[in-house]
């Protein structure tokens, strides 16, 4: 796929032909990444960008030691299995009191992957002794890219904060209704990543940093200057 027209090809039944697939079955997290994404390409036909669901993919057995491992892992199995340009994430919740855990056992940190509210309820339970000063953590994310032809790329983006002692918040899934970011505006109140809005959490968050720096590599393979770049004489 490198060095792709930039013009999608169109299936017999006139709907644009993948060119991009995300390698993710969860669905707040693929509406993320292309929120995320599609700005930041321009000229990226939405429809275009399907998940690993959408392609048919069977999730691969997540056995590496690190994000980044993991993240590799994945978009490797995926590129392998559709020919295209696959991209990646990994990412969790590191409780400094806890040396780090969840970490890379973030989503099944209960026992049973993506089980969202069984996951904060064991991590409230097991942080319910331990004092405001003490309850920093910070999200962290391995974003990768990886090709057909065996190019590939990682990034890396994380957001420091503190945790609630409560879920806060209806936005955003997994723990983000315990997290609250660091450098808020003093004179607002303190909210957690489900207070905000997709904008305000895209622009912080991990996931965004890290998808954001993997920016260039995508629109590179896609034959897309990403936004912001100078264009070529």
């Amino acid at each position: 796929m490198t060095g792709a027209s930039p013009d999608a090809p169109s299936s017999p039944s006139g709907v644009p032909a993948p060119r991009l697939v995300l390698a993710t079955h969860n669905a707040h997290k693929l509406t993320e990444l292309r929120a995320i994404l599609l700005p930041a390409v321009p000229g990226l036909d939405p429809a275009t960008v399907v998940g690993a669901g959408d392609a048919g993919a069977p999730a691969p057995v997540e056995d590496g030691l690190t994000f980044a491992e993991n993240a590799l892992l994945k978009a490797r199995a995926l590129a392998a299995f559709t020919g295209l340009p696959a991209v990646a994430d990994d990412s969790g919740l590191a409780v400094d009191v806890l040396g780090g855990a969840p970490g890379i056992f973030s989503a099944r940190w209960a026992g049973r992957h993506g089980d969202d509210r069984a996951n904060l309820e064991l991590l409230l339970a097991q942080l319910a002794d331990i004092a405001p000063a003490h309850r920093g953590a910070h999200f962290a994310c391995a974003a990768a890219l990886v090709t057909p032809d065996g190019e590939e790329h990682v990034e890396h983006g994380y957001l420091r904060g503190t945790l609630a002692t409560q879920p806060r918040g209806t936005n955003g899934f997994g723990y983000d209704p315990i997290l609250v970011p660091s450098g808020q505006d003093p004179a607002g109140p303190e909210r957690s990543c489900a207070e905000l809005s997709a904008e305000e959490k895209n622009a912080i968050s991990h996931r965004g940093q890290a998808f954001r720096a993997l920016v260039p590599a995508i629109a590179r393979v896609l034959g897309r200057p990403p936004a912001g770049a100078a264009p070529t004489r």
